[in-house]
This record gives C-alpha cells, structure tokens and sequence, in this order.
C-alpha cells in the first residue's frame, strides 16, 4: 500500500527543491510513496527545467483535485517565482514559503488527510527574518500538533542518536540538562523505538556531559547529580539503558554497536560521529511527535546551491523511513 507523504519545498534558495526533485525518481519511492510537494508550483517547476528532472509537475489547490497517475501534485501556498531565487543567500520570502508550507503540511497531517510529513532543510534566519520565531522545524512542529514531549533522532544506517539538548549555545547546556528531563528523553525514545521501528526490547545507550564522563567527579559533578539518578529512575521502570559512557571511547571503540540508540546530551557530541557515518544517508525524526515526520540531516547547503551536484541519497531516506513507520502503525 502506498504512503500519503506531504514533502515540504524548505528554503527554496538552498538545496530542498533539488533534493525533492531528484528523489522522486528513485524507484522505491516511485513504488511506494505517493507525494504531495507543498510550498511554491512556479519554484518547483523552475527546479524541475533548470536541473532537467523531467517530471509531470501539476498544480492543485486541494487534496480533492484529481491528479493523473504520471503526474506529481503540487499545493501551491506561495507565489514566490524564479524571479525570487538567490541561490545560497538567506531572504525572507524563502522563510516565509518554507513556514507556509510546513503549517499546511502540518494541517493535513494533523486532519489525517495525508499520512506523513517529509520536511526538507530550512533556514532559521530566514524563518526568523519571516517572522517564524523557532529555534527550527522540530519545534515549530511540536507546537503545531500540540505534541509536549518530543525528542529529536538522527539516524544513519549504522547508528540512531538522540539528543537530550538541540539548538543551544554550549554555554547554555548544563541548564537545560535535568533528571526529568532525561528521563522524558529516554521514555520518549524507549517507547519510539518499540512502536516506530519494531524493536521489542530496546537497549538504550547514555553519554556523559563532561569528558571521561567525569571521572567520578574529578572533571565535573553532572554524571553523578544528574545523569546516573536519571538512569536509576528509567532502570526501574524497566528500560534497558545503560552508563553514562564517555562519548570518545564509545564511538571509538564502536561501543554503539551493542545497542538499539544513543542518548547524546548535545547537538555535535552525537551528530559528529552519526554525520560522519554516513553523511549523504542521514535521517533527522522526529520522536514522540503526534504525527510522522523525518526530514534529511542536513542543511540548505548554501554553498553548492544551483550547482545540481546535490545528493538526494539523505532525502530518499527520509522518505522510505517515513514510509516504514505509517506502513508499521496502520498494522
């Protein structure tokens, strides 16, 4: 059975609309996906010439419009056209159609007339500039679907990362870590990857804050104030979750092999090593939201912009695990 799967243009001056494209000439989405691209018609289909994709693009303006079985539907939320592109430079009108889009994507999910949402890269600048306030989709998303506990999961193909802390300055952290707080994470993540992903008992991974993970106290008092108690707490509601682990030797010696996910407590202590893992193939999902949603893990790629050496290889990801994860909950 085929997905329902909105896919969001992002920020059209970056890398989104190019990944989008390119990825729906990938055989399994062709097969299992039927998408539903939101955000700017005359954008998508100035992508779709420039970098010679050659789909059937068709604007709708409802999911009640019929489309013909060739042809891609488009729900065009904003009028932005090529005379609006700045390849790789931030503007408001990209933020303003990305934050366009993502509402609407959010809106047909949170009516069930779409099955998942699939949310290409954005710039926070440019949603800030838009007057979108939010530290980045994850949270706008929570938001929106009224969802309280949600934790951001990056996955490649040989690890899955969580994070306790997401878009915060370093200095910023050691405030925003707390046994609750971890606690939530690791129910969130626990009960994920049990309904998610099919994983009966799942063994969960936690990194330490300080390097060496403290060593019992001589390098910092987090692990055992905070951390450890948090452990305790989730071990006796009976999840599997052990540490905290020093985050260099348990990449290192590929200690994260022996579990289902890891709990990093910041943004580049688990994304520096899940990105280097396999960078083109990343996924970013969101855990514990009301809805499905994943997008690439990665950003606007300013830099190769209008280039066409874009590799869609992250945002065909996206969309097979978005597609796994309606398939497994509709059983």
């Amino acid at each position: 059975m085929k997905s329902n799967i909105a896919i969001t243009i992002g920020d059209f001056n970056g890398i989104g609309p190019e990944v989008t494209l390119k990825s729906l000439k990938n055989n399994f989405v062709k097969r299992n996906i039927s998408p539903i691209l939101i955000g700017s018609y005359d954008i998508f289909q100035y992508y779709n010439s420039f970098f010679k994709v050659n789909l059937s693009l068709t604007p709708i303006d409802s999911l009640k419009t019929a489309v013909k079985e060739n042809q891609i539907a488009v729900l065009n939320v904003h009028s932005a056209n090529e005379k609006n592109i700045q390849f790789g430079k931030t503007a408001p009108d990209a933020g303003v159609c990305a934050g366009l889009a993502l509402e609407k994507a959010i809106k047909l999910c949170n009516e069930k007339e779409v099955d998942a949402i699939v949310t290409a890269p954005v710039s926070k600048e440019a949603l800030s500039y838009a007057g979108y306030n939010f530290p980045g989709q994850t949270e706008m998303l929570a938001l929106l679907t009224r969802s309280d506990k949600v934790t951001m999961m990056l996955l490649s193909k040989t690890m899955r990362v969580a994070l306790a802390t997401v878009h915060l300055p370093i200095k910023k952290i050691i405030d925003n870590i707390s046994i609750d707080r971890l606690l939530d994470k690791l129910e969130t993540v626990h009960h994920s990857l049990r309904n998610d992903f099919g994983i009966a008992a799942p063994r969960l991974a936690v990194l330490g804050l300080n390097p060496h993970a403290g060593e019992n106290g001589t390098i910092g008092s987090e692990e055992k104030e905070i951390i450890l108690p948090a452990l305790k707490l989730a071990q006796e509601k009976s999840l599997s979750v052990a540490g905290p682990f020093s985050a260099d030797g348990f990449f290192g010696s590929q200690a994260y092999k022996q579990y289902d996910a890891v709990l990093a407590m910041y943004h580049d202590q688990g994304l520096i090593p899940l990105k280097m893992s396999g960078f083109d193939e990343g996924i970013n999902f969101s855990a514990g939201l009301k809805i499905i949603r994943t997008s690439p893990d990665h950003g606007t790629a300013y830099d190769i912009a209008g280039k066409g050496t874009a590799n869609p290889g992250s945002m065909i990801a996206a969309l097979e695990l978005a597609h796994s994860i309606v398939q497994r909950r509709k059983k």
